[in-house]
């Protein structure tokens, strides 16, 4: 898809927000915003300033941000990806985003891969999430590709931690038994619970693990 279809996305909410492709001058905003959303993520699976413009020179279709005027209030990095999830490879974080540097990204990757979505604490529940989620899906429907695809943190666990082991608190959110704020929103918006990695990343509050997740490209959001 040439970059100027990419270039072109725009949906203003409700509220005023807009959701726009990522820029340059976005970058540094970009990483306050990560250790603001992600306060308990190891220092080196933070994305810093320096990578979000790097992606912006591998992939600058698959980068959107949410915009209250000028200001950072959200944003999500994808890449493009190759895998089979019906025998998922396992892989961490720091491995799927090639150090945060997205040099992972496959040009011919058969789905969008969704590295974060991350909306600042003032601004939430105001739909940006789901509108981050749905210029994804736009780019998805753009490129000809199976859909998105990403692993949602555990967030849900840091309170259980004591009762159950993640592994079962896991399979207690697949079956709908325990609502993680994280997975379970995501399941509401449409993506499916396909699989599990565990030790994805360094983040005491999912214990270190995700859920694997997918949502199919027609699907409205």
């Amino acid at each position: 898809m040439p970059s100027e279809m990419k270039m072109s996305y725009h949906e203003k909410l409700k509220s005023g927000i807009d959701i726009v492709p990522m820029q340059q001058e976005h970058a540094f905003q970009l990483e306050a915003l990560q250790h603001k959303v992600f306060p308990n993520l190891a220092e080196e699976e933070i994305l810093h300033a320096e990578q979000y413009k790097k992606h912006l020179e591998i992939f600058p279709e698959g980068q959107f941000v949410a915009l209250d005027g000028e200001k950072v209030v959200g944003a999500t990095t994808t890449m493009r990806y190759r895998y089979d999830i019906k025998n998922p490879e396992p892989h961490t974080f720091s491995e799927i985003m090639g150090g945060g540097w997205l040099t992972t990204h496959d040009p011919e990757g058969e789905w969008l891969y969704g590295i974060d979505v991350s909306v600042d604490p003032e601004y939430r529940k105001m739909g940006i999430a789901k509108a981050l989620y749905r210029a994804r899906q736009h780019l998805c429907r753009q490129l000809g590709l199976k859909g998105q695809l990403t692993v949602g943190m555990l967030n849900g666990y840091d309170r259980l931690r004591g009762e159950m082991t993640i592994e079962e608190y896991y399979q207690k959110v697949k079956r709908k038994e325990i609502f993680d704020p994280t997975v379970s929103v995501q399941e509401k918006v449409g993506f499916e619970i396909v699989g599990f990695m565990k030790d994805y990343l360094n983040d005491p509050t999912c214990g270190n693990s995700g859920a694997v997740i997918v949502l199919d490209a027609s699907k409205e959001i």
